[in-house]
Formats: C-alpha cells, structure tokens, sequence
C-alpha cells in the first residue's frame, strides 16, 4: 500500500499518464461530461468529497503550466480556489468549457455542489 500521496487506483494511473500539454479535469458533481472521456468518480454523496480537497491531492502531483475556468465563476469561490493555486488562469463561458471536455484525458468528478467548481488542467513538465 502506498503511504502518501493520491491513494485512488484508477486516479494514480491516470496522472502517472499525463504528457506536457495534456489537459484533465477536476469537476463538480453536476457537470454533464460525454460518454467517451473517462471519469474517475470520486463522489460519494452531495458534498464530498470537496473540490478543493480533490484538486490539491492532484496538484501535490502533477506539473500545471495553467488552468482554465468558467467566466461564470469569476468573484465566486470557484475562481478563488483556482486562482490561489494556480498562476496562469483563463476563463471562457461555461458552455465553452462543456464544448471543450471531448479533448480532456479525463475528468475526476468530485461531491462538490458549488456551482462552477470546474477547472481545466495543462499539464506541464518538471524540466
């Protein structure tokens, strides 16, 4: 068993695949995502787990060159919990956003019920 880090099978081999450039997403519990992108769901009930929980445990993890959230997040707290973690982040409608999920690598779906708690993940490289 390993003792630190993202504990999550299928999530541990999903980021261990990751290339520079490659996107993911880390999603609330109400995002409609399509039936060929891979979810890695970790809803339990309404509200957990948190988005913010999820989304560090993959940062802990992975490489961001920058992120991407929805315009309609913007003064709420899902833009705040993005912003404070990631320095390079653009915005696009929501709509824009739901368009863009067929390019993702996967989407981790988390318990969060605050609206927009959406993110789009670069990855980026250690070197």
């Amino acid at each position: 068993m390993k003792k630190s880090g993202l504990l999550n099978p299928q999530l541990c081999a999903a980021v261990a695949r990751l290339g520079h450039t490659q996107t993911f997403v880390v999603a609330d519990a109400g995002l409609p995502i399509p039936h060929e992108v891979p979810v890695i769901d970790l809803a339990v009930v309404l509200g957990t787990p948190r988005f913010q929980e999820v989304f560090d445990a993959i940062l802990d993890e992975v490489v961001v060159d920058g992120a991407t959230i929805a315009h309609e997040a913007l003064g709420h707290e899902p833009e705040s919990w993005v912003r404070e973690r990631i320095e390079e982040v653009h915005t696009v409608s929501h709509e824009d956003l739901k368009k863009a999920l067929p390019n993702v690598s996967f989407v981790v779906r988390t318990g969060e019920t605050t609206p927009y708690s959406n993110v789009i993940v670069r990855c980026g490289v250690p070197f």
